[in-house]
């Protein structure tokens, strides 16, 4: 998939909705009072001090809450956080008068679709956290995200529902993105592997397992 497929006609959360809402914007105000703009589309951004996807994923193995969605054999394709960084800087750089990447979208990732489950057992490994062994299908992961959501929404509950079904399909469905529009425009270059990703995040996620022990 490149940048020239459309926006999904439906949404199945706000989350990915008000993404294409602002990129639209962001896009349609390019060339307006000599302003120039892109928009970069990171996937799935992660490695050391991150906040929001190592950390829920470390609690929900320990909690024995991760099950496995699908048969296991979605390719994913993330985007090591200082890669990440250095897209935004090298698009930042070429933004200019006449120049290609003014107004356009860019997909940027590793450049390198793994195993989904094959890299969140990677991580588990680095935490001292067993594999994930337990397993659903996605049509009972859809079905109990439908459930979930529509009681979370009938209670009006603030926190997010253990399962989703934009959770589920993230966790069962390949999807990964052509980055040579990137790589052609401003010379985008995922410098950090991820093999060498793995190892920075593996020194803070070993430390955090021994603290845990601990307390």
């Amino acid at each position: 998939v490149d940048e020239s497929a459309p926006y999904p006609s439906r949404w199945l959360c706000h989350y990915p909705h008000s993404k294409a809402l602002a990129e639209q914007h962001v896009l349609g105000s390019n060339g307006r009072s000599e302003l120039l703009t892109c928009s970069l589309r990171p996937h799935l951004i992660w490695g050391p001090r991150d906040r929001h996807l190592i950390p829920r994923l470390l609690d929900r193995a320990r909690r024995g809450r991760l099950r496995r969605v699908g048969d296991g054999m979605n390719l994913v394709d993330m985007v090591y956080v200082e890669n990440a960084a250095a897209a935004h800087l090298a698009a930042a750089d070429a933004l200019k008068e006449g120049s290609p990447v003014a107004g356009r979208a860019y997909f940027i990732s590793q450049g390198e679709p793994v195993n989904c489950w094959d890299w969140i057992n990677e991580i588990l490994s680095l935490a001292g956290i067993p594999p994930v062994e337990k397993s659903m299908s996605l049509p009972t992961a859809w079905r109990m995200g439908f459930v979930l959501e529509t009681l979370w929404k009938l209670l009006r509950l603030k926190s997010e529902p253990p399962m989703t079904r934009f959770l589920a399909a993230q966790l069962a469905t390949s999807h990964y993105f052509d980055i040579s529009r990137a790589r052609a425009d401003f010379g985008y270059k995922p410098a950090i592997s991820t093999a060498e990703g793995m190892r920075r995040l593996g020194e803070e996620v070993s430390g955090s397992n021994k603290r845990s022990d601990v307390s």
